[in-house]
């Protein structure tokens, strides 16, 4: 099995067991053990899914104020622990391909493989939510068609996503690219940096 073919298993996992309650407040049971890369990414999957249904919530035109605000606290925590998760699973590669050595002529890649994997984490909600208005009953046809020429287009780009990364690992392995990892330095959660907050 791939490493794309195991990531987009557990993507699937997380997404179901999210959807099991179907609520921003349910607890995550992550069934791996902790340290492992299942864990990481059954975790990453569970965050961008409780996440994209902030984002729908926030979205109601008659969402109370204080409600929104707190939302949006959430929101603004949830995207530090995404980059947070996405920076660990960096991490853990560079680990793992830590004994390889990069050729005279290797190349860097546009992105770290764990932004890489986050892309794939979010195709996969994309896809999930794309097939349930596929099959929603209560839609007309022209809406089910246009949506299933959406995610007709969102299955292709799995597959060649899934592939790019598996090419990016086989890359970095035999050591034809190699990884820099640049922490993201958010500047405006940090109260150093943010002037509404340093000036306060």
């Amino acid at each position: 099995m791939t490493f794309t073919e195991q990531a987009n298993k557990i993507f699937v996992q997380a997404i179901n067991d999210y959807h099991l309650t179907d609520n921003v407040d349910t607890p995550i049971r992550n069934p791996y053990e902790r340290g492992t890369i299942e864990y990481r990414l059954y975790l990453k999957c569970w965050i961008d899914t409780v996440q994209w249904h902030y984002e729908d919530i926030i979205r109601d035109p008659h969402i109370n104020p204080e409600e929104a605000l707190a939302l949006k606290r959430r929101i603004d925590q949830s995207n530090q622990d995404r980059t947070d998760l996405v920076e660990d699973i960096d991490s853990y590669f560079r680990q793992v391909y830590s004994h390889v050595k990069p050729l005279d002529d290797a190349r860097l890649n546009t992105e770290s493989p764990a932004w890489a994997v986050d892309r794939l984490s979010i195709l996969a909600l994309k896809i999930y939510h794309m097939r349930e208005q596929v099959e929603r009953a209560d839609a007309t046809d022209e809406h089910r068609q246009k949506c299933q020429a959406k995610l007709s287009v969102l299955l292709e780009q799995q597959m060649d996503l899934s592939t790019a990364i598996d090419q990016l690992l086989e890359d970095i392995e035999a050591g034809r690219k190699y990884m820099k990892v640049y922490r993201q330095m958010k500047m405006y959660n940090d109260p150093s940096t943010n002037p509404v907050l340093y000036k306060k």
